[in-house]
């Protein structure tokens, strides 16, 4: 089991956002998280790679380790072991594209004579190994997620936690996006992804998870009859 929480409480500037929240992920899984604004998705996440605290839990895994009592010096480790796709796509635009890809492999501690295969081995994975050269501004929007991807998969993570990766793409680059994290989790490499767009359930099915009024449950047998309206992203 990657993620192993058992009634989990989490809590943000002392408001309980989530309660007893049970939720596993396993090797390979392609989980969608979904809910309206502000139902505990992102903070959920955070959660997973340390960047909110639990309040409390019966259990809390992540990778083999107990979230509740993990060192904040032990943090960099849990997280290279995990691959982080947000939104906003957060590629540093005053270098290349190799370059924000070599920068991630310096800071985790790869050796410079076997990064560059690395940084062409992940570009080729994700489509754009005709880009490293390119600036952040000379890529569309799909293009920089896609990027982002890479970069998430550059020290072969067991996880990638994406924060609604398609939030800022239009349809058809969205379920680009969301095929190429599909592919990905059927390589072994487990994908937890919060959306608000719901046709992509049908399209990549997975498992999913709503959140709703301070709770989180499997709706994965029942979403199809369940009205969604609300988790949906306005158009």
């Amino acid at each position: 089991m990657l993620i192993d929480y058992k009634k989990v409480n989490i809590y943000q500037d002392d408001v309980c956002v989530l309660n007893d929240v049970d939720f596993n992920v396993d090797e390979g899984e392609f989980v969608y998280i979904i809910g309206k604004v502000g139902s505990g998705k992102s903070s959920l996440l955070k959660t997973l790679y340390c960047e909110l605290d639990i309040d409390s839990a019966e259990k809390a895994e992540v990778l083999g380790r107990d979230i509740m009592t993990i060192r904040r010096r032990e943090i960099p480790e849990l997280r290279k072991e995990m691959g982080i796709v947000f939104q906003d796509f957060q590629l540093l635009h005053d270098r290349t594209v190799e370059k924000n890809l070599d920068f991630v492999l310096k800071a985790t501690g790869w050796k410079k004579s076997e990064r560059a295969q690395r940084i062409e081995e992940v570009l080729e994975t994700v489509g754009l190994a005709d880009k490293a050269g390119k600036m952040p501004h000379e890529l569309s929007g799909g293009e920089q997620q896609r990027i982002a991807i890479a970069r998430a998969l550059l020290n072969s993570p067991k996880i990638i936690v994406a924060d609604e990766p398609t939030g800022n793409l239009d349809p058809e680059t969205a379920s680009n996006i969301i095929s190429l994290l599909r592919q990905i989790s059927l390589t072994g490499t487990a994908v937890v992804m919060s959306t608000h767009n719901i046709p992509m359930l049908d399209k990549y099915p997975g498992i999913v998870y709503r959140c709703q009024e301070t709770s989180i449950s499997d709706i994965t047998n029942t979403y199809n009859s369940l009205d969604l309206t609300a988790e949906k992203e306005e158009s």
